[in-house]
């Protein structure tokens, strides 16, 4: 009779945590299905950042950046890929531009991410409080709504301003008191 409690309760804990792990697996499955994320060559063509650049013009006109060298060299006849007639003064950052615009975009992807799994974790959360009389599912749904607001959060938390930071958890604390206050008031 112990024993098959035991197991009762090992198998509960399991079925909890496998709610957890497929919630959100599908959240963020499902989200990257219908959102895709940026893509890098999108942005950058590689004949841009395959090219060599050897002056500051040409690197300038395809977006890249120039960087003058504090310490100029003589390169004459020293590189075989640089002509004997030219001396490199500096390098180039042919990716600068297009980094700079991959990277908004690739903000503007987490941000909407976050909107979503912190929007889902709330859901599911809410739901899990809701179905108390079934404390397996209740219990996976609510811990997998916590760890979607986590990976929600981690993904946009560096890019996110601290007012919205501020913001953010507020929100989440006030939707958190509201749902332990209405479930749970003895």
């Amino acid at each position: 009779m112990e024993n098959t409690n035991k197991n009762k309760k090992i198998i509960k804990w399991a079925v909890i945590l496998a709610i957890i792990v497929v919630l959100n697996l599908f959240f963020n499955y499902t989200i990257s299905l219908l959102y895709k994320t940026p893509d890098f060559n999108s942005f950058c063509s590689p004949e841009v950042y395959n090219k060599q650049y050897y002056e500051k013009n040409s690197c300038v006109a395809d977006g890249g950046m120039w960087t003058e060298n504090t310490a100029p060299r003589d390169l004459k006849g020293k590189t075989p890929a640089v002509p004997a007639t030219l001396e490199v003064s500096g390098w180039c950052n042919p990716t600068y531009t297009c980094q700079k615009n991959f990277d908004y975009a690739h903000s503007v992807y987490n941000r909407n991410v976050f909107i979503m799994l912190v929007s889902l974790g709330v859901l599911a959360l809410a739901v899990g409080a809701s179905l108390s009389a079934i404390s397996v599912v209740s219990l996976g749904l609510s811990f997998g709504g916590v760890i979607s607001l986590i990976i929600g959060a981690a993904r946009y938390w560096s890019d996110m301003h601290d007012i919205v930071r501020v913001l953010v958890l507020g929100a989440a604390l006030a939707a958190l008191v509201w749902i332990g206050v209405r479930k749970f008031k003895e």
